[in-house]
């Protein structure tokens, strides 16, 4: 067998690994090994790679943004602020047919805010807002669709784990990505509000409602997520407008929000929260280690370079091309979780689409690109039968059928690509914010 060969059967068998249940980053570390030892006779190699990999890899300077966020997030779950944001955004609009599930939309935007994991802002706000949706006659699958979908709010709204990894893989300015992911961050949570509305116009059963709260309380309710929005323009903003680097404002974050948490956190949270932040952590940088070998693997088998020039001998138009990568992320979604796709892709289709005219300049296409990848990734997060936002929600709601949260949040599904489809025809919604 080829080298080529042996690197285009490689992918298949990690997938069949990856449906057994191995974790993706041992999957990628043992595939990617075991080619190079098959390729050069010997291990030699892989394990040079690992050896040096490991420092290169985990002594980049601006991965330390990683843990910091992550750290940031997990204050501002042990510390309550989840609560907080749903407590007002369900006083604004709770009493509105499907309100409920709109609030708990919202506090999912306004806690991926100051998290950047959407599997934490779904598990976070499902905790939070299921007791209470359920309470006030909503259905089950609408209840679990909504929240699931909102988690994946989480690495759209600014900061984002995965925004971070997706800018040192091609080179690009983390603080110009997190201002061009706003706008169609925003655009999610108006479109999954829509989603809610029009799911109730079908099924309006699927809801109850509830009297409106006295404005007196809904104006405290909406005070007390000062915080929420204090970090988020310190941190966001202060990237953006040049005050701090990424992991200086990703630092910076996380000790602002365990000091306003730090009442709430107490000697427990604070164990929590730090236990949770370096298990998350290692299971991001083992991934970046098996992809790191994995790539190695792929790139000294020449599959990279053979696809790019397959890819251009079919003549198609840069569109058609970037609309093929875009369809082949929406399939790998019903299989892998979101960073594990950008770690094992990026490498190989970057270079693909940076030798395409697009009509802009290179970083303009190159944060367009991130963007979209960023939104097609998402919606794996929820769609069967590997959308690990669906597994995290109806964990936490054991009483609702798995098939009936799939029925509910293809609506969801819906909106995602009609706002794929719309950023992908107009580049300029994801690059106004530049």
């Amino acid at each position: 067998m080829s080298d080529l060969a042996l690197g285009l059967v490689s992918f298949p068998l990690l997938l069949v690994l990856i449906a057994l249940r191995a974790p993706i980053g041992l999957a990628m570390l043992a595939v990617g090994a075991g080619g190079l030892w098959l390729v050069t006779g010997s291990p030699d190699m892989w394990l040079a790679k690992i050896k040096n990999e490991a420092f290169s890899t985990f002594a980049n300077y601006d991965l330390s943004v990683v843990p910091f966020f992550l750290l940031m997030g997990q204050f501002a779950t042990q510390g309550g602020m989840s609560r907080a944001l749903f407590r007002a955004a369900d006083a604004l609009i709770g009493h509105r047919k499907g309100g409920l599930a709109m609030a708990a939309i919202g506090a999912c935007a306004g806690f991926g805010a100051i998290c950047g994991s959407s599997l934490a802002t779904a598990a976070t706000m499902g905790r939070v807002a299921l007791p209470e949706m359920r309470a006030a006659g909503y259905a089950g699958g609408l209840s679990t669709a909504a929240l699931a979908a909102g988690g994946t709010l989480g690495i759209l709204i600014p900061p984002s784990v995965v925004l971070v990894i997706f800018a040192i893989l091609t080179e690009q300015n983390i603080a110009r990505l997190f201002a061009a992911a706003i706008v169609p961050g925003l655009l999610a949570m108006l479109g999954y509000m829509l989603v809610v509305a029009l799911y109730l116009r079908r099924h309006p059963q699927a809801a109850g409602t509830r009297a409106a709260q006295p404005w007196p309380v809904r104006l405290r309710a909406v005070v007390q997520i000062w915080q929420v929005v204090a970090i988020f323009v310190l941190v966001v903003g202060g990237i953006y407008g040049g005050l701090f680097s990424p992991t200086e404002g990703a630092a910076v974050g996380a000790a602002g929000v365990g000091l306003m948490a730090r009442a709430s956190l107490g000697a427990g949270g604070l164990r929590r929260a730090l236990l949770a932040t370096v298990e998350t952590t290692g299971m991001i940088f083992f991934i970046i280690l098996g992809a790191a070998v994995y790539n190695g693997f792929l790139g000294i088998t020449r599959v990279p370079q053979e696809l790019a020039e397959l890819i251009g001998a079919w003549g198609l138009t840069p569109h058609a091309i970037l609309a093929l990568i875009l369809i082949l992320y929406l399939v790998l979604g019903c299989f892998m979780d979101s960073l594990s796709m950008i770690l094992l892709t990026i490498p190989t289709f970057w270079p693909i689409v940076a030798g395409l005219d697009f009509g802009m300049e290179a970083e303009a296409t190159a944060i367009w690109f991130g963007i979209l990848v960023l939104i097609v990734v998402e919606v794996g997060l929820i769609t069967p039968p590997v959308g690990l936002n669906l597994f995290v929600i109806n964990a936490i709601d054991e009483t609702t059928p798995m098939s009936a949260t799939w029925r509910a949040v293809i609506w969801f599904v819906a909106s995602d690509l009609l706002r794929t489809a719309l950023i992908f025809a107009v580049p300029g919604i994801a690059l106004v914010m530049l």
